[in-house]
């Protein structure tokens, strides 16, 4: 379909997110759903990144995803084939998927999956570990990869047979609608929604009779304990939504951000796959006691796709709890986000209201032409990584990504367009 204008492409772009039906509907290994997840293949977070270039956190992340592949028996095997280039990689997002931090994911992984049932396309993303030494921050410990075979062989089975019992799964935006009036954002702060989530799916755990009692009590009591377990859900509907949006193939609506800490990248709907990127920043906010700035990571991870379908630092206001613990300030601060963030985007977003902020929707569809013309920057809301890769998380705040990227993106789209600069 040919449109007349930028905007008006914007608007079909923005529209693509806004009626999109998210479902999640099952929780699967990796490889059964992408094709592309092979023995000695791996997915990670951002744009391509070759492993030399990785943060420590992203390569312990990688050797404890071999570990727990049975590809190597030690540290020192698994590093062997990280440094020989016997392991292959791939972005999440080049396979409808996303990882949070570094995002690494193997073919044995149990992956959620959300089903865009208005369009009719897939996403993918691994299932939140819970806090502490967890792969996603890099840890790589017998614990890490003892937790993870139990959610291969336990939790994700589980989860998938009350999903199927179910008729069309769990609507994802009625879980978020919910949450969001509660006070979640869906980046930083998730336990609404994940108690929403636990609410729907617990009857079903209780009533699996084929599945031994002590199973069922363990992913009870894991996902009570998880609060930010709905965050990777977020993820999967927020690819889902995007990858939908990615089709109309024409304007400046930002239909991707994430990070490999090394570099920053966007993609816009009229410049399909390409990747416009520039060094990443690293995050600006509160420690953990005993950890400071020097001890940060450079910003990591697909989990700005919640940002980027309008929620996470986005929708700051509708978390007034959450403001402080990322290191925004108070109240005022949060609103003179959401407002700045309304500046910066196409619509509101009607499925996502927030009671705090005059029962507006969610500001949706970044343009990218819009943050060059203000120099207003998207703000995520994320966790801070310990550099050295074992330490896990020591802190959250919020980061901004470099203005470099959304100019590379509209320069190109000018060139396409057949603008001379």
């Amino acid at each position: 379909m040919a449109y007349q204008t930028i905007n008006e492409a914007n608007k079909a772009v923005v529209q693509k997110m806004i009626g999109a039906a998210p479902f999640l509907t099952d929780v699967v290994p990796a490889h059964t759903v992408i094709p592309e997840l092979t023995e000695h293949v791996l997915l990670h977070a951002g744009p391509p990144i070759k492993y030399e270039n990785m943060t420590d956190p992203m390569q312990g992340s990688c050797v404890g995803a071999i570990l727990f592949e049975g590809w190597a028996d030690d540290e020192q095997g698994a590093r062997e084939l990280l440094e020989n280039d016997k392991i292959k990689f791939i972005p999440c997002h080049h396979v409808n998927a996303v990882g949070p931090m570094g995002g690494i994911t193997s073919m044995n992984m149990p992956v959620v999956v959300v089903v865009n049932k208005e369009h009719g396309n897939e996403a993918y993303c691994t299932l939140n570990e819970g806090i502490g030494a967890v792969l996603r921050f890099g840890s790589y410990s017998d614990q890490v990869i003892t937790r993870l075979h139990w959610m291969k062989d336990v939790l994700a089975p589980v989860l998938s047979k009350a999903l199927k019992t179910m008729d069309e799964g769990l609507n994802v935006n009625v879980l978020v609608a919910k949450a969001i009036a509660m006070g979640d954002e869906f980046h930083q702060r998730n336990i609404a929604a994940s108690l929403a989530f636990l609410k729907e799916v617990a009857p079903a755990i209780t009533s699996l009779e084929d599945v031994e009692l002590e199973k069922r009590e363990e992913v009870m009591q894991f996902l009570a304990d998880t609060d930010q377990f709905f965050l990777n859900i977020a993820m999967a509907t927020g690819k889902a939504m995007t990858d939908a949006a990615r089709t109309i193939e024409h304007g400046t609506i930002v239909t991707a951000m994430c990070r490999n800490g090394e570099n920053f990248g966007i993609r816009i709907a009229g410049m399909g796959d390409e990747w416009f990127t520039a060094p990443v920043n690293t995050p600006q906010g509160l420690y953990f006691t005993g950890y400071s700035a020097e001890d940060a990571n450079t910003d990591i991870g697909d989990s700005a796709i919640t940002e980027t379908i309008g929620v996470g630092g986005m929708a700051m206001i509708a978390a007034p709890a959450v403001t402080r613990f990322v290191g925004s300030g108070g109240f005022g601060d949060a609103l003179e986000t959401s407002n700045n963030m309304a500046e910066i985007t196409e619509q509101e977003n009607p499925n996502f209201i927030i009671p705090t902020w005059d029962f507006k929707g969610a500001p949706t569809g970044i343009d990218a032409r819009k943050v060059v013309e203000t120099g207003i920057l998207p703000v995520i809301n994320t966790g801070i990584a310990h550099k050295v890769a074992g330490f896990g998380q020591i802190g959250a705040g919020t980061v901004n990504p470099p203005i470099e990227c959304f100019e590379k993106a509209i320069t190109a789209y000018a060139a396409k367009l057949g603008f001379e600069a």
